[in-house]
């Protein structure tokens, strides 16, 4: 009578290396189809709407300031976002809650048994890749938009550092809306229940906020309108010469008193405020809950 001797698996040190957790999820992400799939609409979506705007914006160049014309240059590479957004944070769900459904999460918490590390090393892989693909979506559009609006008479300043800093706004918005939703995703557990929720987040609450605002003209719910990822993300790679874009030659109409107007830095920390709430959520979701 003879016996089998079964391998049992036994994370090692070697195995729960940060840089071996790093690897383990860039190799997950790469060789998902979907993943490529979906950072290509973000390229294509980003540089497809930028030229299809900076051809058809329907601005003289006479009658728009040198800030204007400026701000007419973010917009071109910005009008992509309320869309790629969405691409972002869709890729980042299926990527984290797509190991509950595909079974491959109980290898993954094998492998790092003390799963935060999974989990943040998860998140950075995806904030890296998103900042790689989102920068060359704008290194590509911001030529072509440049090549379209000198053609129609407008010539962007490419020295003014505002323009810059609105184009690496863009950038690190895709990069927190992702991980929104990414850590929407390792809260819910579900790939639909995910998208469902960032969905929501990005594009149905700015939209009910927009129809309260109409019906109402109380300033807190503008404030807490202001707060949205969305509303945020306009706040990080807004250009100063925004309103001259709007009503070119029409002085700047006053604010009302109490009205939240958020500068870039701002913005930018408090998306990272929504990342940091979020992945604190999930954390212990993750370390106390069977895969």
């Amino acid at each position: 009578m003879s016996s089998t001797a079964t391998k049992v698996f036994t994370p090692s040190g070697h195995d729960l290396r940060f840089g071996g957790i790093l690897w383990s999820e860039w190799v997950k992400l790469r060789s998902v189809r979907s993943t490529w799939w979906l950072y290509g609409m973000l390229v294509a979506v980003t540089a497809g709407l930028g030229a299809q705007m900076s051809s058809s914006h329907g601005y003289n160049a006479a009658e728009l300031e040198p800030e204007g014309v400026q701000a007419l240059g973010v917009f071109a590479t910005t009008v992509s976002t309320d869309f790629t957004g969405l691409i972002v944070s869709i890729l980042a769900v299926l990527f984290m809650a797509g190991e509950y459904g595909s079974g491959m999460i109980s290898t993954t918490l094998t492998s790092v048994p003390k799963r935060l590390p999974a989990l943040l090393g998860k998140a950075l892989v995806f904030a890296v890749a998103t900042f790689a693909v989102s920068a060359v979506a704008v290194a590509i559009t911001i030529p072509l938009s440049v090549a379209v609006l000198s053609g129609t008479g407008i010539d962007i300043d490419l020295g003014d550092p505002l323009y810059w800093r609105a184009q690496l706004g863009v950038v690190l918005y895709l990069v927190l809306t992702g991980l929104i939703a990414f850590a929407i995703g390792a809260i819910l557990r579900s790939t639909a229940g995910g998208i469902a929720v960032a969905l929501g987040l990005l594009l149905a609450a700015p939209i009910a906020f927009g129809l309260l605002t109409l019906s109402s003209s109380q300033i807190w719910i503008q404030n807490v309108q202001a707060l949205l990822p969305t509303e945020l993300g306009k706040a990080l790679f807004s250009h100063p010469g925004r309103w001259e874009l709007i009503a070119p030659g029409a002085p700047m109409e006053p604010l009302p008193a109490g009205l939240w107007v958020l500068e870039p830095w701002q913005a930018g920390l408090l998306l990272l405020a929504w990342v940091t709430v979020l992945l604190a959520v999930a954390a212990p979701h993750l370390k106390r809950r069977d895969a």
